[in-house]
């Protein structure tokens, strides 16, 4: 089932668990550490619903559901995306690697990331994404098993969040 932007605006939570059920999940998590622009939330649970990835983990200081501005970004995709707040991102990264195994991939620019296009994406896998202005933290990028960044060929020295995130994620699932 499809539904426009009315019709998830406008979709019962109660009917939106069930629906969550029927969808055939990504092994793909996002972990969201310190982001702090709601809209950029809500547009990051658009994409993990596009791409049907398994969860959200939103970390830190980033702002969870219902806040008004996610909700209106989101178009209601928060309640179909299964998510879960943790205090830090460490603490999700714990969880993902002892319970499950999954690889972890930062994206974020720094002197050891290797070229987007270039990394391994063995699944099961979680993208970690940082603040938008200061990045993944410097302990949190020291836990990750790789660094990815997109080249910058302007004078901009980055992309926004969700920009960033939707790159890197359709090249996951293209591969």
């Amino acid at each position: 089932m499809r539904l426009n932007a009315k019709e998830l605006r406008d979709l019962e939570e109660k009917k939106a668990m069930g629906e969550i059920k029927e969808v055939k999940r990504n092994p793909i998590s996002f972990i969201l550490e310190n982001i702090y622009d709601t809209y950029n939330i809500g547009g990051l649970f658009r994409l993990a619903d596009a791409l049907a990835i398994e969860k959200i983990y939103l970390c830190g200081d980033t702002e969870i559901p219902p806040n008004s501005r996610i909700k209106k970004a989101s178009i209601g995709t928060y309640k179909i995306v299964p998510w879960e707040y943790k205090k830090t991102a460490k603490e999700a990264i714990d969880d993902l690697k002892t319970t499950y195994g999954v690889k972890l991939v930062a994206v974020e620019q720094h002197e050891t990331a290797v070229d987007y296009r270039k990394a391994d994406y063995s699944l099961p896998l979680a993208l970690l994404f940082g603040n938008e202005t200061y990045g993944v933290l410097p302990e949190t990028l020291k836990i990750v098993d790789q660094i990815v960044e997109i080249p910058m060929w302007g004078i901009n020295k980055s992309l926004n969040v969700i920009v960033s995130a939707a790159i890197v994620s359709y090249r996951v699932i293209s591969k």
